[in-house]
């Protein structure tokens, strides 16, 4: 299984997990995780793009 396939796979997994708790990944959630499996952000830019609009809405 190629890394893709097994991220691919990873990610499907999340999905069911997190809607089980009623929390709904998007297109946008999986860009990011993609770039931080690729080693383009940190879980700090992770953090910070999650807590950006609850932060504009105050």
């Amino acid at each position: 299984m190629s890394s893709e396939e097994k991220f691919e796979f990873d990610i499907a997994n999340l999905k069911k997990d997190l809607a089980m708790e009623d929390m709904h990944v998007d297109g946008e959630d999986i860009e990011l995780l993609k770039r931080y499996y690729a080693n383009e952000i940190s879980m700090n830019d992770i953090i910070n793009q999650i807590k950006k609009p609850y932060i504009e809405g105050a």
